[in-house]
C-alpha cells in the first residue's frame, strides 16, 4: 500500500458537484492499494501514520501526533507507476473489488483512532481541493515500513 500523506488546516472532495466529505485541521492521505496488498498493509500503514509525529507543539517542534492535536482524516484513492515512459500505469493496482474493501477498511480502521474520518467514493471522479499546513507532505509505502 502506497500513501502521501498532507497536514492540513482544511480538505474537501466534490463528486458531480456536491460535496462527499470534508474536514478541518487534520491530514488528507492520498491512499493507493496494490496487487497482494492485504488488512496487514492496511493495519502496518494506519498504525505508521497514526502515530507521526507531524504537528506542532507549543514550542513549533513536530512533536504531536494526529491524535495528541485531535485532528480529522479525509482519504481518497491512487495507485500508480511512472516507471517506464511517461504514462502512468495501472497494472500494478489492486483489483477493483479488493482495492474498493481495503480502501473501506482502512477507513473503518482509522474512525477506531480517530473521531472524524471523511472519504471520497471510489472509483469516481473526485475534485480535490485542500488548504496544506506547512507544507507538510510525506509519502510512505509498506514495501519500506
Amino acid at each position: 500500500m502506497r500513501a502521501v500523506i498532507q497536514r492540513v488546516s482544511s480538505a474537501q472532495v466534490d463528486i458531480d458537484g456536491e460535496t462527499a466529505g470534508s474536514i478541518g485541521h487534520g491530514l488528507l492521505i492520498l491512499l493507493g492499494v496494490g496487487h497482494g496488498d492485504g488488512e496487514e498493509q492496511a493495519e502496518r500503514l494506519w498504525s505508521k501514520i497514526a502515530r507521526l509525529r507531524i504537528f506542532e507543539d507549543a514550542d513549533g517542534k513536530t512533536n504531536l501526533s494526529l491524535a495528541d492535536v485531535e485532528g480529522e482524516v479525509s482519504q481518497f484513492t491512487l495507485y500508480a507507476s511512472c516507471r517506464k515512459g511517461n504514462r502512468p500505469s495501472f497494472t500494478a493496482a489492486g483489483a477493483p473489488d479488493e482495492a474498493n474493501r481495503l480502501y473501506e477498511w482502512f477507513a473503518e480502521r482509522a474512525r477506531r483512532d480517530v473521531a472524524r474520518v471523511e472519504t471520497g467514493r471510489f472509483g469516481a471522479y473526485m475534485d480535490v481541493s485542500l488548504v496544506n499546513d506547512g507544507p507538510f507532505t510525506l509519502c510512505l509505502d509498506t514495501d519500506e515500513l
